[in-house]
């Protein structure tokens, strides 16, 4: 795949539409402690989400697994560079969309996700890095690789924090008890 300038420069004005959405939101650009991190692996945090990678970046590299597949098989007649971009806007809307007051409060309220207040700039920034990477990947490998990946991260994350994109999906749209019981411990 052969991304040339335009391309990144739609990019970019795809993830600077992102950034505002979420300033608008009220998101901070950085994590309200006031430093950066590589890594935060605490989940129940007020710092989840907030910095660089936590446990919820694998579930973007597989939205971009699946917007990969999904773009392949809907549009497989536009060009891969475009399909990325528009993968990069789904990724985008669902960044800003995320951090409404509205799922905010349905993750606190119907997942573990407690102490969960939405997530900084860099973090969503960091999210759509992900998703990219996950695009670029499932673009490149074999399908095979693509489906071990996702059944790999869903499996590791899922044993490390009881937690995963399929698990987030569920509790979403159609909490269950035993789930709720069974992801706090």
């Amino acid at each position: 795949m052969t991304l040339y300038r335009q391309h990144w420069v739609a990019l970019a004005f795809v993830a600077a539409g992102m950034a505002a959405g979420l300033v608008g939101l009220g998101r901070n650009l950085i994590c309200q402690c006031g430093y950066v991190k590589l890594w935060h692996g605490q989940v129940i945090s007020s710092e989840n989400s907030q910095h660089i990678l936590d446990w919820y970046s694998p579930s973007h590299v597989l939205h971009g697994l699946i917007f990969y597949m999904a773009l392949h098989f809907l549009l497989p007649r536009l060009n891969i560079s475009w399909r990325l971009l528009l993968a990069a806007a789904i990724e985008a809307a669902w960044e800003i969309i995320e951090n409404t007051s509205w799922i905010i409060d349905k993750y606190r309220e119907d997942t573990i996700a407690l102490d969960y207040y939405g997530d900084s700039v860099l973090n969503s920034a960091s999210d759509m890095t992900m998703m990219v990477a996950g695009f670029i990947v499932a673009s490149r490998a074999p399908v095979w690789v693509s489906v071990c990946l996702f059944v790999a991260a869903e499996l590791f994350v899922g044993l490390i924090i009881r937690d995963g994109l399929l698990l987030n999906i569920i509790m979403l749209l159609y909490p269950l008890d035993w789930v709720r019981q069974w992801q706090a411990g």
